[in-house]
Formats: structure tokens, sequence, C-alpha cells
């Protein structure tokens, strides 16, 4: 089995920790205001958000625009994220983007369990293995993981992504459309799959055994950055290792999730906005 070379976990910043300079602190909360949730702001509302005097709203917004972070609609006056955040992302993809985040925790799991791990996000209807670490065994196929797509419908890795989404999103993704049979373990039948679907939600983890592939079992949680989850922590293992293990596996399996979480939350030191006050 090759060693592979110590890696430092990113650092994290304490949420207690005291801001760097006002002023560029205001403009990164600002910019990190724009998520999935918030794809628009217009300057009335980031004021209110962050509890600033609309002149000084306008100032961050202005600036944030001129060095290309966002662009603003003339007519509507409403701002959205712009192509200098593209540039960085993919530089950032480049130096080793999400991998370069969750490998540290990998290996560090992986020597802590004794089982192979692997981070997956989701791509379309399948889960995208993002970065793996070999367990003690070696790897666990013949080609890296890195890169390899499992399928919504079968398997852990899958499971535990999907069952944490809304149900009508889940119904539009997964099904009408076909469901292959991996092998005789593989769920294809609707009402059954929401039932494991289910166990996700109750339990905080999902585990397969053949599903997917018949020689591998798979113990996998959601990885939540919130309360949305992002991605999935799998630890992964062959028939004969990983099912006799199971029970004493999942108190580490969600301490990692929680940890992978903490990793890839951006921090945002909440700020009392003015409608809170009012």
């Amino acid at each position: 089995m090759p060693e592979h070379p110590p890696v430092t976990p990113p650092a994290v910043q304490p949420p207690d920790a005291p801001p760097p300079l006002q002023t560029a602190d205001r403009v990164l909360n600002v910019l990190l205001a724009f998520d999935r949730e918030h794809a628009e702001w217009g300057v009335t509302e980031i004021a209110a958000e962050f509890g600033l005097d609309k002149s000084v709203a306008q100032r961050l917004l202005a600036a944030l625009a001129y060095r290309g972070f966002l662009v603003s609609d003339q007519r509507s006056r409403r701002y959205r994220l712009g192509p200098a955040v593209w540039h960085l992302a993919r530089a950032w993809e480049r130096d080793g983007g999400l991998a370069s985040l969750v490998t540290p925790t990998l290996r560090a799991t992986a020597e802590t369990v004794g089982v192979g791990t692997l981070f997956a996000v989701p791509d379309g209807v399948h889960m995208r293995c993002v970065a793996a670490a070999e367990g003690p065994a070696g790897p666990l196929r013949y080609y890296a993981l890195a890169g390899e797509l499992y399928p919504a419908h079968a398997g852990a890795t899958s499971r535990a992504y999907f069952g944490m989404l809304p149900a009508q999103d889940r119904a539009a993704l997964l099904y009408g459309r076909p469901m292959a049979r991996f092998s005789d373990r593989t769920l294809t039948d609707p009402a059954r799959l929401e039932e494991r679907f289910a166990e996700v939600r109750r339990t905080g983890y999902a585990y397969s055994d053949g599903e997917y592939d018949a020689e591998t079992a798979a113990l996998a949680a959601p990885v939540l950055v919130g309360r949305r989850p992002v991605g999935t922590l799998s630890l992964v293992g062959p028939l004969d290792v990983l099912p006799v293990r199971r029970d004493e596996l999942v108190a580490p399996l969600l301490a990692a999730a929680e940890r992978l979480g903490r990793v890839l939350t951006p921090v945002r030191p909440r700020v009392p906005s003015a409608r809170a006050n009012r």
C-alpha cells in the first residue's frame, strides 16, 4: 500500500474569533450573502440584512461590482455574482479545489476506522466521487475512485444524499425513468426506495451491501452545510469486513461527516439585521 505524505487539515476560523478589518469583513460578508437561496440582492435588502445605512450598502455593492465579483441589472438595480467569482473558482479547482479540502478528513477517518472513505457530491441523478482514501487493506478498485458515478437509487453513498431532499425534488429526479438493476439487491420500486430514504432522515445515515457493486458494502452519512445537504461521506469495504463492523462504525462516521460540514461551511458571523430589531 503506497504511503501518503502528511496533510495538514485546513484551518477553520473559530466562531467566536474577533473579526478582521471591519471594512474588509463587511465586503466579504456581503459577498457570502450570495448563495443558493439568495442568488440576487438589492441595496435596500443588503442594508436591512446587515443593519447598514443604505449609502454604506450601496458603496459595498458598487466596490464588488467594480472588481467584477458582482454584476448589476440596470433595470432592476439588483446584483448577482460576476465573472471574478468564476475566475477564482477555476483557479481554486486547478489547485485541488474541493478534493484538497476534504482529503485530510478522509485520510484521518480511514486511518482511524480501518476502512476506505470517500466523499461524493450530487451530479444530476448520480453522486460523483470527488476524493477517496484507502483503508489498510488497500484499494477497493484497481482504478482510482475519484470521478466514479453512483446512481441515485442504488447504494448508501447516493441514498444518504437523496434521502435528505424534499420528496417532490426526489420524485422529479428519480421516478418516471428507467432504473437499472446492478445486482439482485438493487431496489427499483419507488415505494420501497422511499422507505429506505425515510430511514436516512430517521437515523442520519444509510447502509447498503451489494446494491451497486455485488462485492462491496457502504455506510454513508449526509454532509450538511447549515441544514442543506451538499454531499455524502461513505465508509466502504468488502462484504466480509464492513457488515460485521456496521454498528461500531456509525458513531465515527457521523462525527467525521459533521467535521466535513464544518470544513465546507464559510465563516460568516451573524450580524443582527435591522429587520430583527423592528
